[in-house]
């Protein structure tokens, strides 16, 4: 059976749920495991590990470990999207020369190492264009006398009530997630264990494990 570390990133900027948040990047994780796994005695998850952390910074001390972990069992690297690894192809790049280490993409789960590179090289020089076109077009309606940025008072009130609020619940679960995370429980054991103990989302649904790891890092427990 061939065994899998998951790695999952979400940038600081895309906090809210926009742009390809945990629960999609968990989706496809779970969609290669079950139904595109490589090989015939199937894929086993060994360790997930999540980081909130933007794309551009390489110091990432989740994707440390999980490189790390993948190296000492053997394992392969999984990640749901490639930039989920980096937004920068040199980097990409590095790990594609590690010997040790081994990575998948599981949205291009049969793409090579040749086909990763120049996927990597692709998406740089998109956002490079991206990011001239944006400057552009501020540069344009700065000059036409239109006013720019800047966030509303009623926005800020807005957003500090809601992380009063998220702080406070997940400090309803410090006790649980503190005595779980002590001992070693993996993400998804311990949105079971709050599945049994009742907890659910503002929706009524039991929480993700990617939902966890936010809660913990709220904590300072990840």
């Amino acid at each position: 059976m061939a065994k899998y570390v998951t790695y999952q990133r979400l940038s600081r900027e895309s906090r809210g749920g926009r742009n390809y948040g945990l629960d999609a990047q968990r989706r496809d994780l779970d969609l290669f495991l079950g139904q595109l796994c490589p090989e015939a005695d199937g894929c086993a998850e060994i360790a997930s590990y999540v980081e909130i952390q933007s794309g551009a910074d390489d110091d990432r001390p989740e994707l440390a470990k999980a490189i790390e972990h993948a190296k000492r069992e053997g394992a392969e690297l999984l990640v749901a999207k490639l930039d989920r690894l980096s937004r920068r192809v040199s980097f990409i790049a590095g790990l594609l020369d590690d010997r040790r280490l081994s990575f998948r993409v599981a949205n291009m789960p049969n793409a090579d190492k040749f086909q990763l590179h120049i996927y990597a090289a692709l998406a740089e020089q998109e956002r490079e264009f991206i990011g001239a076109r944006t400057k552009a077009g501020l540069a344009a309606a700065k000059a036409q006398g239109k006013r720019l940025g800047g966030i509303r008072p009623g926005t800020i009130t807005r957003n500090d009530s809601a992380k009063a609020k998220a702080t406070a619940g997940a400090e309803q679960l410090r006790p649980l997630l503190a005595a779980l995370k002590a001992q070693g429980a993996s993400l998804r054991t311990m949105a079971e264990a709050l599945a049994g103990a009742g907890t659910t989302t503002r929706n009524g649904k039991p929480l993700s494990a990617s939902t966890v790891a936010l809660q913990l890092q709220r904590l300072g427990l990840a």
